[in-house]
């Protein structure tokens, strides 16, 4: 079928047809096993770095180092890649993603170099992170669903946490019993099992198979490719940095970053190690927060779609910086009631502030808001990226995590004030 041929086809509206599953939903469990699929490689820095420290005699800091790349990129990446999928379409940029991660992590296992690390697991798996970030779930999103948008993204944020729910344990097991390189395999066949799914089942838009969005009253045709993918991403940018709110859902999101990806995913297991903690029960704590992470994240977005979003951010923000207040208090060699509280809390908070602050960028930007959030999440991973940097030097200059705690529990707290702040727009009713 010719190019013409199809388009014209997928612009006709819908033939009525009998009352089945929405196509949207199987479009967003397709994404949500993708999303799974690339969490595995996201699981693995905090495992690596007591493994590298031990056999190439690396700093913590230099292992950092590369980490912070890894998260740096991870978020930079995520508005240009959102930008790539209005050009060239969701499922090509997602399987080349996933291939990249794939090359970036078997590679490692080569590696000799502190540089190398930082090519392999910071450039390359960065990169194809950055194009599996949040953006591609606030794209499917945006392109598949009108109604029940806030529930949609906490269930596809939540696939991250599923994953890392997933592999932690896999992954500790496998280094604890073999090395770290097969632990570095085992990402690189997960995220290129997922490339096959991604390629035969995931549309771009509900256009391509002569569907509405989920909820929305008429039908909405395929929109033409965008060029100029950088120079939109870049644009978008500028216009988005001339606002108020757009640096405050970047400074809020970059403390969410810090004080996840950054401080507790790349240093809770070391930390945890440093108190005498088995590495297999620290990083099997880390899965219990990803059990929780799944359901607060969810409930995120259903409240989402009821409750003001900035006074759900500053409950959240508040609520993890006093756990993180208390969390040196708890650790130690045996895995105690205390301590099992504070996963559990922190679990049900970790990313639950995705669906608040991407119904604030939908709400502020509207079309472009998907890009917004890419860079809004480049925020969030350069914050990340300097904590997991920073942690690892302090650790080094103290022999202690401590004052790293402390730092992020006072940065959550300024972030709490800072969503109370963010101005509402008003939500213009749709032109006839």
């Amino acid at each position: 079928m010719t190019q013409t041929t199809e388009a014209a086809a997928v612009q006709q509206p819908p033939k009525p047809t009998r009352a089945r599953v929405h196509r949207a939903w199987f479009v967003a469990a397709v994404t949500f096993v993708t999303i799974i699929g690339a969490a595995a490689f996201r699981s693995v820095p905090g495992l690596l770095i007591d493994p590298l420290h031990a056999e190439f005699d690396w700093s913590r800091g230099t292992i950092g180092a590369a980490v912070s790349v890894n998260l740096a990129l991870y978020g930079l990446t995520a508005p240009f890649a959102a930008a790539l999928m209005d050009r060239f379409g969701i499922r090509r940029v997602v399987a080349v993603a996933l291939t990249v991660i794939a090359a970036g992590s078997l590679l490692t296992v080569w590696m000799t170099e502190a540089w190398q690390l930082m090519l392999c697991w910071g450039l390359l798996v960065g990169l194809g992170s950055g194009s599996m970030a949040l953006a591609f779930a606030a794209t499917v999103t945006n392109r598949w669903f009108t109604a029940r948008r806030g529930l949609v993204s906490g269930i596809l944020t939540a696939a991250s946490a599923s994953g890392q729910l997933i592999f932690l344990p896999l992954l500790s097991w496998i280094i604890d019993r073999h090395d770290w390189r097969p632990a570095a395999v085992t990402v690189a066949l997960a995220a290129l099992a997922v490339v096959p799914f991604v390629w035969l089942l995931l549309h771009d838009h509900p256009a391509d198979v002569g569907q509405k969005p989920y909820g929305a009253t008429e039908f909405v045709p395929k929109p033409p490719p965008v060029p100029g993918a950088a120079r939109r991403a870049v644009t978008v940018l500028l216009s988005a940095v001339r606002t108020g709110p757009f640096w405050l859902l970047a400074g809020t999101f970059a403390i969410c970053g810090a004080s996840t990806n950054g401080l507790i995913q790349t240093h809770f297991i070391p930390a945890a190690h440093d108190h005498h903690m088995p590495v297999q029960a620290a990083a099997s704590l880390l899965a219990v927060i990803g059990v929780f992470d799944v359901v607060g994240t969810i409930a995120s977005g259903w409240f989402t779609d009821r409750f003001e979003p900035r006074r759900l951010l500053a409950v959240y923000y508040a609520l993890r910086g006093v756990s993180l207040m208390f969390l040196p208090l708890l650790l130690g060699p045996a895995v105690h009631p205390p301590m099992i509280f504070f996963i559990v809390f922190y679990g049900l908070d970790w990313v639950a502030t995705v669906p608040p602050t991407l119904a604030l960028c939908r709400e502020q930007y509207g079309e472009d808001s998907a890009i917004v959030f890419g860079w809004v999440l480049a925020s969030h991973q350069v914050g990340a990226a300097l904590v997991a940097f920073l942690g690892g030097v302090v650790r080094d200059a103290f022999g202690s995590y401590d004052v790293v705690w402390y730092a992020s529990g006072a940065l959550c707290a300024a972030a709490a004030l800072m969503a109370l702040v963010i101005r509402r727009r008003p939500v213009l009713a749709p032109v006839a």
